[in-house]
């Protein structure tokens, strides 16, 4: 596709919906920094933790998960460490590379971080849409990232 073969509307539209995506995690972040001491960040962390083998996850199938980098991935996992959230193990496999486990700890953080989230999510307009639009909505949302 050529340049000229854009549609008038479609940069203002995406920065449009990156500006929306920004303002709403920065909005999810407020609220669990507040609340609970985490950022959105370390609560996708914990999240994708909590989903992944018991024995430990890699940091860049971390990163893969959460879509940050392995580096701002670690960043991220030192304060949950520090709190008791996290513990990091080498791999009995390869030296290298650690696995990021959640604790108990963390498994308590998380659910009440689940809870105060889903309170702040009710507010939102996607949470009133009908099942046909939400169905369409999450399509067009697969579309951007498939792309």
């Amino acid at each position: 596709m050529k340049t000229s073969d854009l549609a008038p509307h479609t940069e203002q539209t995406v920065l449009q919906f990156l500006d929306t995506a920004s303002a709403l995690e920065r909005r999810l972040d407020r609220i669990l920094s507040s609340t609970k001491g985490v950022s959105f960040s370390e609560y996708r962390l914990l999240m994708a933790l909590s989903e992944a083998n018991p024995t430990g996850c890699p940091r860049i199938d971390l990163a893969n998960r959460v879509g940050l980098t392995a580096s701002a991935v670690t960043r991220a996992l030192k304060p949950l460490e520090k709190i008791g959230c996290v513990t990091t193990e080498r791999s009995e496999r390869d030296a290298r590379q650690s696995l990021a486990v959640i604790t108990p700890a963390g498994r308590d953080l998380l659910a009440d971080a689940q809870a105060i989230l889903r309170d702040a999510l009710r507010d939102l307009p996607v949470n009133s849409l009908s099942s046909p639009k939400l169905t369409e909505f999450q399509h067009r949302l697969t579309e951007f990232g498939n792309r």
